[in-house]
């Protein structure tokens, strides 16, 4: 180890600051554009020892749990408290602006749609039992060290005032003092908790663990492991008027404003489309909405959230006829002449993109598509190869959603 000081050139596209130097550059975590500051160097990892010139940018950072004035944070669950909105925000959008320019492409990207505190209805927390405490909190960052929280601005108002439950229900699964995860959702009926990496319960630890999940108020259903524990209310989440139950640990938007915008952007989009293909559609948050226009097709590989799609769909009145389709679409994704049916298609995939769903759609005929993404690098690369089929960027809109951290998620809209 080293020590230096650096003039940090420019942020990198996990927030780091970045400085150059002879040996290459130097990445610097909680450094801002323009600041000198002397670092401990290991390689090319870089310690912030002190700040010789902040930028104008710096800010104090909104949580206690970020770390002393925001130059060597401790929770990891944030990572650019110290970056002030208006740059903050330009670089969140700037990410798409980059991923676009890689791939050759220039269409005008939107201002982007703003994350706010208190919107997180989705977390993952980290969670130890030491023989003292029961630890509850997120992984300090590169570290398996878990910094323990007692608040959290991301987090709506419902998980952090149940803080307090959500340690007593963790103490209460944990069968060792192993790392364990709990994901917190807050749903319409209370919190819906999915632990997992958790050893099997023994008869009397799952009896203890349900009477302490009973004895507490705002709690719709934990889960270990993808079993079901208990379950004292069915948990729903609300897709433009259409309530669905979502399976254990089943993937949800982590914040409500960001689901609507992305939503509002999609259904802008559609028009009057008459048939339409939703792929990766998960519990169907864009199925549901897009059947009150017109008749939906929806692909799945994921055969529970394909079955919270399809009951809320039959229960639901005033909405178009909702098929449901299970199929792994990286391994075998819709045929060119698949789409033949269809007006318009949307895809949200995972990180990894929808690169061979893409080839195919390309050769399409369908005139409009929305592609939804939380990783620009991929979604640019799947945007280059329908602009290739003939395709044309209307729109790509940048839209926050988890707030203080490099994450960005983008709707494009494209039309043939």
């Amino acid at each position: 180890m080293s020590t230096e000081t650096v003039t940090i050139e420019k942020l990198g596209a996990q927030g780091d600051g970045i400085a150059g130097s002879a040996a290459g550059p130097v990445y610097v975590p909680f450094s801002l554009p323009g600041e000198t500051v002397a670092i401990a160097r290991v390689k090319s990892q870089g310690t912030i020892m002190s700040i010789t010139t902040p930028s104008p940018d710096r800010q104090e950072p909104p949580c206690r749990h970020f770390g002393p004035d925001g130059v060597n944070g401790t929770c990891g669950g944030c990572t650019l408290q110290h970056l002030a909105d208006a740059p903050y925000r330009a670089f969140k959008r700037q990410l798409m602006v980059d991923a676009l320019k890689s791939k050759g492409l220039t269409p005008e990207v939107g201002e982007i749609v703003p994350a706010r505190p208190g919107e997180r209805r989705r977390v993952v927390f980290a969670a130890r039992k030491t023989e003292k405490d029961m630890l509850i909190g997120f992984n300090q960052a590169e570290s398996h060290h878990i910094v323990a929280i007692e608040e959290c601005p991301i987090s709506s108002a419902g998980i952090v005032a149940r803080l307090p439950a959500i340690k007593a229900i963790a103490a209460a699964l944990a069968t060792s003092a192993e790392p364990f995860r709990v994901a917190v959702l807050e749903t319409l009926s209370g919190l819906d908790l999915a632990a997992d990496d958790i050893k099997k319960l023994s008869d009397p630890q799952r009896r203890k663990a349900i009477e302490t999940v009973l004895g507490l108020r705002g709690i719709a259903r934990v889960t270990v492991n993808g079993e079901i524990l208990v379950e004292p209310a069915k948990p729903l989440i609300d897709f433009g008027g259409v309530e669905v139950s979502p399976p254990p640990g089943g993937f949800a938007q982590a914040t409500k404003p960001a689901e609507e915008a992305m939503a509002e952007l999609v259904l802008a989009h559609a028009g009057k489309a008459k048939r339409i293909a939703d792929l990766f559609a998960g519990t169907g948050t864009f199925s549901l909405r897009l059947a009150r226009i017109g008749r939906v097709h929806a692909v799945e590989a994921e055969a529970t959230a394909l079955a919270a799609l399809d009951q809320a769909a039959r229960k639901t009145q005033g909405l178009k006829p909702v098929s449901v389709e299970k199929r792994d679409l990286f391994r075998r994704p819709l045929m060119t002449q698949e789409f033949k049916p269809f007006d318009m298609v949307v895809f949200d995939p995972p990180r990894a993109g929808a690169e061979f769903q893409c080839k195919e759609l390309a050769r399409s005929g369908v005139k409009k598509i929305a592609a939804v993404s939380c990783n620009p690098l991929t979604l640019a690369r799947d945007l280059q190869i329908l602009v290739e089929g003939g395709y044309r960027i209307i729109g790509v809109t940048p839209i926050d959603q988890f707030l203080w951290t490099s994450h960005v998620e983008v709707v494009a809209t494209l039309e043939k």
